[in-house]
């Protein structure tokens, strides 16, 4: 039985607990095989959330969901870490690498059951190389490698299961009532084109991961309308993030342009090219990406509940730039001025200003890869329909992730900047406070 267990932009000089140079050490019959199964299936995890056409909305809890069951598959084998939810142990002998292969397809087939043909094929190749590779390894013979890797996968199977079992009623796919903030001055109100109801609200009532609720990081209330704060952001998204006579650079509005993709899809991509470069071994990969992409998770989960909860109060300022600027004549505050005409260079997504997803997912991701690596790497990214962009250092990402939010005229800049703050702090507790080496194995 399995059971559970920018301009704005600040970095922090943070070292985190990183596992040592022993504990990355395989089983002899596993050690020298080359291929990282968990890079592996985290790029497979990629190109699937860019095959479905994924929301960024969505995709953060996939990813979440998809390196829990891969690291808790592995961990039950090679018992390190304290795991995520399945605190079972393995049977013994099981092969750590094909409880990857199999924790990462069954996953991957439970969330995106459209992409099972692509899916099956690339499961079937990954284990046909493991089945070669495990042979030439074995001094056992292939009837050992044979019952060491189907109890792997057998066990990464069991491990998904249950993983699946508890995300399934998490609140993200209940229904709820639509929900439209108000006329109030300053308060969200649907934005055009769309004139929507709040877009993905279920991220606002979702479980957690790590986290104890979704008010453990919530920002403080954002700034008033009289404030000058309020009049800096105004003036600068006025400014910078119209469609039409912007003050922007060419490359600003490129820029924002890229960064409107996916979060999950640029920081998982910067995550395994990285660790690619750097030769991280499979347990130290297994960690940094369940990291990862659970502190996004519980960062996005985090910023839908403060969306949902301040954009209910009128006295709070969340209402979008391109309701605000053409509105400025009725905000009480002598230094901003209306512009009936205004419209952002990026459509505005349906939900209210405060606090800001992307930077939020920004912060957080960056965090944990500063954490790990230096600043210097050198990683590519690519969005749907824009050229890709390759970065040699992960700040300048995070710099242009958030800065590209004001020249899309989607958001303020102290939005931005306090929003970046939340992903960063949740990044620092997931952390120091799951997936630990037993108190006992810590070094000093």
């Amino acid at each position: 039985m399995l059971t559970k267990a920018t301009g704005f932009i600040f970095v922090m000089g943070l070292t985190l607990l990183t596992p040592s140079a022993e504990g990355w050490q395989e089983s002899s019959s596993e050690g020298s095989i080359s291929v990282n199964q968990v890079l592996e299936w985290n790029q497979i995890f990629i190109d699937t959330l860019i095959a479905a056409n994924t929301a960024n909305s969505s995709s953060q809890r996939l990813g979440a969901i998809v390196h829990t069951a891969i690291f808790d598959a592995y961990s039950g084998i090679e018992q390190r870490y304290t795991p995520l939810f399945v605190r079972d142990s393995a049977p013994r002998r099981a092969s750590r690498r094909a409880a990857i292969i199999a924790a990462g397809y069954t996953a991957l087939v439970g969330l995106f059951a459209s992409q099972k043909p692509a899916l099956d094929a690339r499961y079937e190749a990954s284990l046909a190389t493991l089945r070669l590779d495990c042979q030439d390894q074995s001094p056992e013979g292939q009837s050992s490698c044979t019952n060491r890797i189907d109890r792997g996968i057998d066990w990464g199977t069991g491990v998904v299961h249950a993983v699946l079992a508890w995300r399934v009623s998490d609140g993200f796919s209940a229904t709820y009532a639509p929900f439209n903030g108000g006329t109030v001055v300053g308060q969200w109100r649907p934005t055009p084109p769309a004139l929507a109801a709040m877009s993905a609200q279920g991220l606002a009532f979702t479980d957690l991961f790590v986290l104890v609720s979704n008010t453990q990081f919530r920002p403080g209330p954002p700034r008033s309308l009289t404030s000058q704060r309020y009049t800096d952001d105004f003036n600068a998204v006025k400014a910078l993030g119209r469609a039409t006579g912007s003050t922007r650079t060419e490359d600003q509005t490129a820029l924002a342009v890229f960064w409107e993709g996916n979060a999950s899809v640029h920081w998982n991509q910067a995550a395994n090219q990285i660790a690619r470069a750097n030769h991280l071994p499979l347990s130290a990969s297994n960690r940094l990406l369940a990291v990862l992409n659970i502190a996004m998770a519980d960062t996005a989960l985090t910023i839908w509940s403060a969306k949902r909860f301040y954009g209910s109060m009128p006295i709070d300022v969340t209402w979008r730039p391109v309701t605000s600027i053409p509105m400025a004549d009725t905000d009480a505050n002598m230094d901003t001025t209306a512009d009936p005409a205004w419209l952002p260079l990026i459509n505005t997504p349906s939900h209210p200003e405060y606090p800001a997803g992307h930077p939020g997912l920004n912060g957080a991701a960056a965090t944990v890869l500063l954490s790990h690596f230096r600043a210097r790497q050198t990683f590519t990214l690519t969005t749907a329909g824009q050229p890709a962009r390759t970065y040699r250092n992960i700040v300048q990402a995070r710099s242009d992730g958030n800065n590209g939010r004001v020249w899309g005229g989607m958001h303020y800049p102290s939005t931005v900047q306090i929003s970046d703050g939340v992903g960063q702090a949740i990044a620092i507790y997931v952390n120091q406070n799951s997936m630990q080496l037993p108190r006992r194995s810590r070094q000093l």
